[in-house]
């Protein structure tokens, strides 16, 4: 465990020195068509069927929000708590399987016994914003295929500077197209309950194309 928090504490001070948008900015207007925002549908999509089942169980996290933010606007003080709960949720939380916590493939929850997939460290970093007093409508679940074809699970949330990628596999935050993936669906930011595609039209290399 020790170990696990020297690699916490040395990603933080890396992620802090290296985001170079992290000073904040006046924003009266955001234009979202700029390419740090991802391209959405403006109709539904299929919701994933561990967000359906999480939904399912738990009703209340799954409610229309009364109030839908855009963007948040990113602070020195906004951008501090989002580098503390990303390096601190992966620090905390041991990667495993659902298979191999709950013998099943897709289980939605929140790692409250320490370990979880990467759906649940995403759940998980959504849940300790939230408590921060972001707003739920820029914390947004989505689904993205690896280099290799295997789905995944990453936080994305929407500031002023961009769709920002909180991930399990990669500690640094960055803007959603200086990653390795392509983006296939994110909830809406009207409720966990809907989804929307993603438009992703980069050249990502995918070696395989297992990903469900």
């Amino acid at each position: 465990m020790a170990n696990r928090y020297a690699v916490f504490a040395s990603v933080l001070l890396c992620c802090a020195a290296a985001f170079g948008f992290a000073m904040p900015v006046s924003a009266q207007s955001i234009d979202f068509t700029n390419a740090a925002f991802v391209p959405v549908s403006s109709r539904g999509t299929s919701i994933p069927i561990g967000a359906y089942d999480f939904c399912s169980r738990l009703p209340g996290e799954c409610k229309p929000f009364a109030k839908v933010k855009q963007a948040e606007i990113l602070t020195q003080e906004k951008w501090t708590e989002l580098l503390w709960v990303n390096a601190s949720v992966n620090a905390r939380i041991i990667p495993m399987s659902d298979m191999d916590l709950y013998g099943v493939e897709e289980f939605w929850t929140y790692p409250n016994d320490g370990y979880g997939d990467c759906d649940d460290i995403a759940l998980e970093k959504r849940r300790e914003l939230i408590q921060l007093g972001w707003a739920p409508s820029t914390l947004l679940m989505t689904v993205v295929r690896q280099a290799n074809g295997e789905g995944h699970a990453v936080l994305m949330v929407r500031t002023d500077r961009g769709d920002l990628i909180l991930d399990n596999l990669e500690g640094e935050i960055r803007v959603w197209n200086q990653t390795p993936y392509r983006f296939l669906k994110r909830q809406s930011q009207a409720s966990l309950a809907k989804w929307v595609d993603i438009w992703d039209d980069r050249n990502v290399v995918i070696t395989a194309s297992t990903a469900q």
